[in-house]
């Protein structure tokens, strides 16, 4: 870390005093949903359309998925699986795996084949899919997101728009334990989109990022468990002065380039492996697993570190330093833990 976190004597009797004011009057916001713009490339959909399993994955070439070509494959029941590599969240760089399993059901209204079955909606296939998200790094897990639903029909559900889609997000882990929601698509924002390549399970998919796939937007819908929300004591946010820990204040107003310390709850798992309920340790510190944003008044701020509060079990310090062009005045503070943002916060800088 590049600033020490925790002061002794006064200004640590200080810190404490804050936080547990913050636990007292802090109000959560919940049922919210946060909007993830989860981008995949080199999606590749492998649909089993030979039940010979000596012939699985062993054509290293291209080789396109005979659903619904005429040749005698058929479309209700047939099995699929998909990977795809996850590349950016929100327009930020982030790594991980898309997989996906399911099973075409081929449901119309009309059926005008034998491979089609009759029913009220029209769906192409029913689907389980993960996304498992990594920080940039590549190594770094933040957590994954769960979703069960219809794809590649209609009706769609009431509500955001969603394309050809009818999922549920039925749960997550780490960062998104508990989160609940919905997915739809998104290639219409995406620039040079590309829908997700099909291929015979007779293809290696050893070779999906050699031989290409689609590159598209996904869009979920996520309505977290808890968010991340910077505490708010009886006089004002729990932000405080790095140097001293006094409190943030039109008395004492923070000024441009300072190195200022938060106090927050809800930024998820830390890097030190906790069960639920247990406190945080003082030595070594836990140190926060999530991706994390700081930004007043919309300008990004360098964070320094964040971990859990020793001795606390949602409590939070997150070390910052406030932009060197910051606007003098009230400045709008927000924190964003793995891409779900809080409710932002007014502190004075000078």
């Amino acid at each position: 870390m590049k600033h020490r976190f925790f002061l002794r004597g006064r200004a640590s009797t200080l810190a404490i005093l804050l936080f547990a004011l913050a636990h007292h009057n802090l109000a959560r916001a919940q049922g919210t949903a946060t909007t993830l713009m989860v981008e995949l490339r080199n999606v590749v959909e492998y649909q089993v359309d030979t039940e010979d399993f000596s012939k699985w994955g062993t054509n290293p070439n291209i080789t396109p998925g005979s659903i619904g070509k005429g040749t005698g494959v058929g479309c209700v029941g047939v099995p699929l699986i998909a990977y795809g590599d996850i590349v950016s969240i929100n327009g930020q760089p982030a790594r991980g795996t898309y997989s996906s399993r399911g099973v075409a059901v081929c449901t119309n209204p009309t059926p005008t084949d034998s491979v089609h079955a009759i029913a009220d909606t029209t769906w192409a296939s029913m689907r389980y899919e993960t996304y498992e998200i990594l920080q940039s790094d590549g190594v770094t897990p933040v957590g994954s997101i769960m979703i069960n639903g219809l794809n590649n029909g209609s009706p769609i559900p009431p509500g955001p728009a969603v394309g050809g889609q009818n999922f549920a997000i039925v749960g997550g882990t780490g960062a998104f334990f508990g989160a609940r929601g919905q997915k739809g698509g998104r290639n219409s924002l995406l620039n040079g989109a590309v829908n997700a390549r099909t291929a015979s399970i007779t293809e290696d998919p050893a070779n999906r990022r050699l031989n290409g796939g689609g590159h598209v937007l996904f869009v979920l819908f996520v309505v977290p468990l808890s968010r991340p929300e910077i505490a708010i004591t009886a006089r004002g946010p729990a932000v405080v002065h790095s140097n001293d820990f006094s409190l943030v204040s039109a008395s004492k107003p923070a000024t441009a380039g300072e190195i200022l310390s938060l106090f927050a709850t809800g930024l998820g798992p830390t890097r030190a492996s906790l069960d639920p309920g247990q406190a945080f340790p003082s030595s070594p510190l836990a140190v926060v697993n999530s991706p994390l944003a700081v930004s007043l008044n919309g300008k990004s701020s360098e964070v320094l570190g964040a971990v859990g509060y020793p001795g606390s079990v949602d409590g939070y310090q997150v070390n910052f330093r406030v932009p060197p062009d910051t606007d003098k005045g009230a400045v709008s503070l927000m924190l964003t833990a793995a891409w779900i943002p809080g409710a932002p916060v007014s502190i004075p800088v000078q």
